[in-house]
């Protein structure tokens, strides 16, 4: 039976949403009229201005809350649920010791004129999140962490050099989709490179990436936001030792 939802706001159903954006004008009484208006376009009424600020010569930064009409159908919502069980490190290290009876190479970067490393470090790094320590903890796991502003060759030539089972590629700047840019440069290069009996599982993350376009972008996974090195891990076990595949994409 199909779902239906409204935005909830202060009471359920009520259809009441924040957002917020920047236009380029400074901040006076036609650049807030400017703001209502465009969220009159964007189907809130009436709506709300709760917040306006300058954040630079010619920018505003606006807030505005008011109530839209339209409707979330859940059964129509598209999503990659995670088909494989998150394991220990404990799991881990024995399921690759067991399944390869060798360590699982892993080659970790940014690419491109990327520079923030902090989501592939948080994957990679022994330190790793909120607590949970990264792939290089992992003693079954050899891991390589090129750092930052990776350029592609450069990424295929390491992984040749480390035989890896898997690239893991971090994305955070996303400017003119520069993601979406550099990480098909890189699934291109590696099809050029290595025959596909060879080529290392492909995996690329961000804050920006849509899990749905894997196979768009010629990668085996996407994760968003929020993913933690247990996910990743458990990813590979499930992928290079146990044989499964890509994602499935469900209904929510």
């Amino acid at each position: 039976m199909s779902t239906v939802v409204r935005p909830y706001g202060d009471t359920t159903g009520d259809g009441m949403v924040q957002v917020s954006f920047t236009l380029p004008v400074p901040h006076d009484k036609r650049a807030e009229g400017a703001a209502l208006q465009l969220a009159a376009k964007m189907g809130m009424d009436p709506a709300m201005l709760v917040h306006a600020t300058a954040i630079g010569d010619g920018f505003t930064f606006f807030v505005v809350y008011g109530r839209v009409n339209h409707l979330v159908e859940l059964s129509a919502v598209r999503v990659v649920e995670r088909d494989f069980p998150l394991l220990t490190a404990k799991e881990v290290n024995a399921a690759v010791k067991r399944g390869l009876r060798r360590k699982l190479s892993v080659v970790g970067a940014c690419i491109g004129t990327d520079a923030h490393t902090v989501g592939i470090d948080a994957i990679l790094n022994v330190k790793g999140i909120a607590g949970e320590k990264g792939l290089e903890y992992y003693r079954e796991l050899r891991v390589t962490n090129l750092g930052a502003q990776v350029g592609v060759a450069e990424l295929v030539a390491a992984a040749r050099a480390e035989r890896a089972d898997a690239v893991l590629v971090s994305q955070v700047v996303t400017q003119r989709d520069a993601h979406l840019h550099n990480t098909r440069e890189m699934s291109a290069a590696f099809r050029e490179a290595m025959p596909a009996g060879r080529r290392p599982l492909l995996i690329v993350g961000g804050p920006r990436f849509d899990e749905l376009m894997a196979a768009e972008l010629g990668v085996d996974r996407i994760f968003g936001r929020g993913t933690t090195p247990g996910e990743v891990a458990s990813y590979l076990v499930h992928a290079l030792v146990n044989g499964g595949g890509r994602g499935k994409v469900t209904a929510a």
